[in-house]
């Protein structure tokens, strides 16, 4: 319940920051719509026909450069310095505004095809004009790539909640069930935890996927929070005989060799009052024994990992069921 209680507020922080993401994009959009669109028509209209093609030019520049990755803040103040060198050498007022617009905007490279226009007389009204288009892209594709994360945490929830009505098992994915777990978690892992995978390709598990996944909850919250939300976590998923084999390896402190033999038992917890009941890894075990498989653990100091061992579908290996 603990872990599922941090999962969930997770997931609440994973929906709530692409939904601000979205919102901020649509005021952006509301903006531009009320405020700029209408200056439009007059704007093209004062535009020579170089002019023209040159503002073109810029803004399919800026368009290309909205998908490449973020500029660091050290390769910005580099570029900042070269750029305004060069547009003062052109003679050009106020270079350092007008280099913070163009590196905004992503417009950093080949910047002498654009030095007739900065040095126009309506430079600033037509970088500006530039500016708020290039914003205007910028925030289609926020919704776009917000909408997608989204979605991809509410099916993740969707398939970490199902359960089977008929109580039978079935033939599920392993390994989407683990990706399903991470992406709940991601909000967890992504600023201190580097998650390392190494997947096989492996048949389908006879199996009940609801209580799976509260297997990979328990175990990798087990490992975040032995880590204090700082470390490696690795998960490898093979095959080996007739089974699947998955293990969590952790960058923790790692567990006591006098207590390891007791981490299984059930109301046995090494978590200060409140923070653990000591029945996450007795149900862990549970579960694995109802799949007839079995749970193993090896650890040393920075270095811990759990290994579970699950029986897989003989015969039809095409899963007809899948997380």
């Amino acid at each position: 319940m603990a872990a599922l209680g941090q999962l969930i507020a997770g997931v609440a922080h994973e929906i709530n920051t692409p939904l601000g993401a979205i919102q901020l994009a649509v005021d952006n959009l509301s903006t531009f719509l009320t405020q700029t669109l209408t200056q439009l028509p007059p704007f093209f209209r004062s535009l020579s026909e170089v002019e023209y093609q040159d503002f073109l030019a810029l803004l399919l520049k800026a368009f290309q450069n909205t998908e490449e990755t973020t500029l660091s803040f050290k390769e910005q103040r580099r570029l900042k310095r070269a750029l305004v060198h060069r547009l003062e050498e052109q003679g050009i007022d106020n270079a350092t505004n007008l280099v913070d617009t163009l590196i905004e905007i992503g417009v950093y490279e080949d910047i002498d095809r654009f030095i007739p226009l900065l040095t126009g007389l309506d430079h600033k009204t037509i970088l500006n004009i530039a500016y708020k288009l290039a914003s205007l892209q910028q925030s289609t594709q926020s919704i776009a790539s917000s909408s997608k994360r989204a979605a991809k945490v509410v099916f993740a929830l969707k398939s970490f909640a199902r359960f089977d009505s008929v109580g039978e098992k079935v033939e599920a994915n392993i390994i989407e069930g683990i990706e399903t777990v991470l992406t709940l978690y991601h909000s967890q892992l992504k600023y201190g935890v580097e998650v390392k995978r190494y997947y096989d390709v492996v048949p389908p598990v006879l199996c009940y996927p609801d209580e799976l996944n509260q297997v990979w909850t328990n175990l990798i919250h087990n490992a975040l929070q032995a880590m204090d939300y700082q470390g490696t976590l690795s998960i490898v998923v093979k095959k080996a005989n007739n089974q699947v084999v998955i293990s969590v390896t952790d960058t923790g402190t790692g567990i006591q060799e006098e207590i390891k033999q007791k981490i299984f038992e059930p109301f046995f917890t090494t978590k200060p009052p409140g923070e653990g009941s000591g029945l996450g890894l007795d149900i862990v075990k549970k579960i694995i024994d109802k799949h007839e498989g079995k749970i193993e653990v090896e650890s040393t100091s920075g270095k811990t990992t759990f290994t579970v061992f699950l029986p897989f579908v003989v015969g039809d290996l095409s899963p007809r069921c899948r997380l």
